[in-house]
């Protein structure tokens, strides 16, 4: 299986959108400070998930998810100001 996840940043307000296939693994890599681009706003919360069967599927929700309409989608749902 392969995810799509959304993050919270406690310390921003930020949401981020990513994609993998092992959801715990990459919550940790995020909460550790591992990932480059999310490391600084730290502390991170899982929101949720959405699960797909192929990583082309992934991907491509992953990519629409970060188009700029489906960013103001997801503030509006989550309350929050979306983030790569």
């Amino acid at each position: 299986m392969y995810y799509v996840y959304f993050l919270h940043s406690e310390k921003n307000g930020d949401l981020y959108v990513g994609s993998t296939d092992n959801v715990e693994r990459r919550i940790s890599q995020h909460a550790q400070g591992r990932v480059k681009s999310t490391q600084a706003y730290r502390p991170w919360k899982l929101l949720g998930y959405e699960e797909y069967l192929t990583r082309g599927e992934t991907m491509k929700r992953e990519r629409f998810l970060k188009s700029h309409q489906q960013k103001d989608i997801l503030k509006n749902k989550y309350g929050t100001v979306a983030k790569g």
